[in-house]
């Protein structure tokens, strides 16, 4: 029986500046940022396995993928043209007070394509990665 979603994965563009983007800009913490090698299938030469999470969830991590890995060559650049075309939502995120973080994340040099809007389920925001992905920026409903 599965349990529990331990892994997610962001495909980005640059391993470097996502990294830079999701821990400076959004607060997340690094878990793993490391150099996987060539043993795994379809790997090639390796790849870097880096994953981020929100410090106040430490369970589930978003894996920030290069889209070449575990791709061939041509997917991989369809992945890329993808992501920098701002095709791919990949997720959604809470928090207590969209306001506030609106303002903090504004404040930090995230790009809202939304600001914070009332919805039937709460109060949303959209913005955008340093790779083009989007995500929702939610205040859930009481």
């Amino acid at each position: 029986m599965i349990r529990r979603l331990s892994h997610t994965c962001v495909y980005v563009l640059d391993q470097d500046r996502a990294k830079e983007f999701y821990t400076e800009k959004l607060g997340f913490e690094v878990r793993s940022d490391v150099r996987m090698g060539s043993e795994f299938e379809g790997a090639g030469e390796g790849f870097r396995w880096l994953t981020v999470c929100p410090p106040d969830q430490p369970d589930v991590e978003i894996i920030l993928a290069d889209p070449g890995m575990g791709h061939d060559a041509e997917s991989a650049q369809q992945i890329r043209a993808l992501v920098a075309k701002g095709a791919m939502g990949p997720g959604a995120m809470t928090t207590d007070d969209i306001r506030k973080t609106f303002d903090e994340l504004s404040g930090r040099g995230v790009v809202f394509t939304q600001e914070p809007v009332t919805r039937p389920y709460g109060v949303e925001a959209l913005f955008r990665d340093d790779s083009g992905n989007w995500f929702s920026l939610t205040q859930p409903n009481a």
